[in-house]
């Protein structure tokens, strides 16, 4: 019998407030469940708006503690109610001065498995998040879940392939990659990176995107959310570079075990000659 997960993502426009923007959330969680989705994940800060755009110390106010804070015991609460493992990703405020670009993982009987806190912070134009983001210091965990060991990168990461591997080593079958990025910046990379990083890897990855034009800045936010195969390929059509979406996908997980056996790139791996890689 093939061990098939079905997934979700959702690609959201910004409400204006994080109570709406949260419940619109909710109600795409319990309708994805209703399709039979086992996990699903939402994008980047996925209860506020894409604030980096600007440089403003108002925009702190939408960070808060994790697990401890609002969001992510609403979010258990939601896990127990629908029987799915929920990828929140949120602004974390860790203590006084100690902020995080930070996605929690709960499992589907809504309890709190452990958090991943971004390691790459981009500050250019459009993306000024060294203003508030300290970088990652939790490595790249991968957490046991009830439908199999997921990991997450977030956004900016995708352009640095060590993570992607290092999540692979540890054991990742699917790794959410919720994400912030707009039309002209990058859109190219967008349908590259994922899918090559899925190959190299040899897992599932759920690309997830913004879609739409915020309040805080110009950033068209192009969706094209997707899921995609160990080979490579889309599993079905990606989302709408316009709309809202919510996507539900079958996952086959063999194909990582069959993949693996094929193509064997964590058999020829060379990291006793990898030593230059980590050198400053």
């Amino acid at each position: 019998m093939a061990n098939v997960v079905r997934a979700a993502l959702v690609q959201a426009t910004w409400t204006g407030d994080t109570e709406s923007m949260v419940a619109k959330h909710e109600e795409h969680a319990r309708e994805a469940a209703r399709q039979g989705a086992k996990v699903i994940g939402f994008q980047e800060v996925f209860n506020a708006p894409y604030f980096c755009q600007v440089q403003e110390p108002e925009h702190y106010r939408w960070a808060e503690p994790v697990p401890d804070g609002p969001t992510v015991r609403r979010m258990q609460e939601l896990a127990r109610e629908t029987g799915m493992v929920i990828v929140v990703p949120v602004f974390e405020v860790e203590q006084s001065g100690f902020y995080y670009n930070t996605a929690a993982v709960i499992d589907a009987d809504g309890s709190y498995l452990g958090k991943y806190r971004k390691h790459h912070i981009p500050q250019v134009k459009g993306f000024w998040e060294k203003y508030y983001f300290k970088p990652g210091n939790l490595g790249w965990p991968v957490f046991d879940t009830a439908v199999g060991k997921v990991g997450v990168y977030i956004c900016y990461d995708r352009h640095f392939p060590e993570g992607w591997r290092q999540l692979g080593l540890n054991g990742a079958q699917l790794v959410y990659n919720p994400s912030a990025t707009h039309r002209g910046l990058s859109a190219y990379l967008w349908r590259l990176e994922q899918p090559a990083a899925a190959v190299a890897n040899e897992y599932f990855v759920a690309a997830i995107n913004r879609v739409g034009v915020e309040e805080y800045g110009d950033n068209d936010f192009y969706g094209t959310s997707y899921f995609v195969d160990p080979r490579g390929q889309f599993v079905g059509e990606t989302a709408s570079d316009k709309a809202e979406e919510l996507l539900v996908r079958d996952l086959d997980f063999d194909v990582i075990e069959e993949v693996r056996q094929q193509w064997a790139f964590y058999r020829d791996r060379r990291p006793d000659a990898y030593e230059g890689l980590v050198q400053p």
